[in-house]
């Protein structure tokens, strides 16, 4: 039997729409295309992770572009998820110092611990793992980043168990910038 109900259609949270809405004061009227990239971003953390087409629909309607303008720009970037993700998106580095202080090796105990290959999410949907280019901590070799924060020297074992031990023990994800309060905007 058919469903008879409608889709329903994403929305910004009310803390997101006010966050859009400061955003667009730093572009002139016939100019909101420059916020592409920030609002991909807001809608990637509103809608857990990853930006659907419905998603990017809504970004495209938000600031009045052609839904294709939009995934021209979220397929381009590799920070935009296009499919699901686990809870922890593990960025492992794999440009040629990390390689030479053993991502390789780093990827391959990812892999193995976590029961997921690159572009895949572990069975327990704690973690995605995904190679990118130069997170520019070629000095602090083989690194992961998750979100915004971090992980240097994954050379040993114990390292890497410290990482996924932290983000297994997260019970609440970080809050986003605009969720906290207090914050306060430095108008430029």
């Amino acid at each position: 039997m058919e469903s008879t109900t409608a889709p329903v259609k994403p929305q910004f949270s009310e803390a997101a729409k006010a966050e859009i809405a400061r955003l667009l004061t730093h572009y002139p009227d016939d100019r909101k295309k420059s916020a592409l990239l920030p609002l991909l971003h807001i809608a990637q953390a509103e809608f857990g992770g990853w930006v659907s087409p419905k998603v990017q629909d809504l970004v495209a309607e938000t600031l009045g572009l052609k839904p294709i303008e939009v995934y021209e720009v979220s397929s381009f970037y590799t920070m935009f998820n296009l499919k699901p993700v686990g809870k922890h998106v593990l960025e492992i580095c794999r440009t040629g110092p990390c390689m030479l202080r053993g991502s390789d090796e780093l990827t391959a105990n990812l892999e193995r611990i976590t029961g997921a290959k690159v572009g895949e999410t572990s069975p327990d949907g704690m973690f995605t793992l995904k190679e990118v280019e130069c997170l520019a901590a070629c000095g602090t070799a083989p690194i992961v980043q998750v979100r915004e924060k971090y992980y240097e020297q994954l050379d040993s074992p114990e390292a890497v168990d410290a990482m996924l031990n932290e983000l297994r023990n997260m019970v609440h994800r970080p809050l986003l910038p605009w969720e906290q309060t207090g914050l306060q905007h430095t108008q430029q």
